[in-house]
């Protein structure tokens, strides 16, 4: 079986099938055209650089194409790129599929639906409760299929649902040490803060953001579901309210896109479990790409700090 794409050292020789995740069009300091392109396996992704484009060759090699290519795996100014010898698209006869090629998360789809279907079981109060179970249902394929963004965390296949499942363990644990938390509200703020991303971008594969991702943005579009649910549901009183806050709130401070900031203790709480795990998957991303020893490429997200990976870690 062939080596994955971020399985090759800095040096190494590839020829393998790859999904075209994004590309772009940009112009050369000598006026000619060329585009990079992100390519991904199930390892990862990297950037690789295509030379004096055509408009052919544009159309060509688009998001959700597969591509085999052969080409050399460098460092350049601290951050790995493949340097492209040959690309063709593929073919109906080298039988790749784009699932083969998609990075997913590292439990199913059916154990988040079970564990997120858990913690709604485990919810005392009846409105929150029945709000919660009301938009996991409306939305629920796409909330197990679902990237958490486009960039920088959790950006693979089912990776909403396992972002929720995560932040829902933290929120158990933290709730233990301190118990005057509310986990009911907690626990819905989380399954739903970022529920708005089905809508707010394309798909689970080469995710983009939709006309409403764009003009809307996914913490307005569910604080506008919620309040529909509430209408539907005929459930009225401050949980809504206090619910909607949550989800407001969620990226903490108004230059990170929060319409307004915590001012509720779950809320505070529910910022900083949803800091930490977008955080840590981030890290734990840049550091499989590096040998003990060594630093990681700057992590754009995390102030463009560079990260070590210490030796002496089993």
């Amino acid at each position: 079986m062939a080596k994955e794409l971020l399985h090759h050292e800095v040096g190494e020789h590839v020829d393998l099938f790859l999904l075209i995740k994004s590309a772009t069009k940009g112009i050369a300091s000598n006026g000619k055209p060329f585009l990079t392109v992100i390519l991904q396996d199930r390892s990862g992704d990297i950037e690789a650089k295509l030379w004096d484009t055509s408009d052919e060759q544009v159309k060509l090699y688009q998001p959700e194409t597969i591509v085999r290519v052969a080409g050399e795996i460098h460092n350049y100014r601290g951050r790995l790129q493949l340097k492209i010898k040959q690309i063709r698209p593929s073919n109906p006869q080298d039988g790749v599929h784009v699932s083969d090629l998609l990075e997913t998360a590292p439990i199913s789809k059916e154990e988040i639906a079970e564990k997120v279907t858990q913690y709604i079981f485990e919810m005392k109060n009846p409105n929150l409760q029945r709000i919660t179970r009301h938009l996991l249902k409306k939305y629920q394929t796409a909330f197990l299929e679902f990237p958490a963004a486009t960039k920088n965390h959790h950006e693979f296949v089912s990776g909403l649902g396992y972002h929720v499942v995560s932040m829902l363990d933290l929120a158990k644990a933290i709730a233990t040490q301190y118990p005057s938390l509310d986990k009911d509200l907690l626990y819905s703020g989380i399954i739903l803060h970022d529920l708005g991303k089905v809508i707010e971008l394309s798909g689970p594969v080469s995710a983009t953001y939709t006309i409403e991702g764009n003009l809307i943005g996914h913490i307005s579009i569910i604080v506008n579901e919620i309040g529909k649910a509430a209408d539907e549901l005929g459930i009225k009183g401050e949980e809504i309210v206090v619910l909607q806050h949550l989800v407001l709130s969620h990226h903490g401070k108004l230059e990170w896109g929060s319409p307004k900031q915590p001012m509720i203790k779950e809320a505070e709480i529910l910022h900083l479990i949803d800091n930490i795990d977008a955080k840590m998957n981030m890290l734990d991303r840049a550091l499989k790409r590096v040998k003990p020893g060594e630093f990681t490429e700057r992590i754009f997200a995390l102030d463009n700090r560079s990260f070590y990976k210490p030796t002496f870690h089993p």
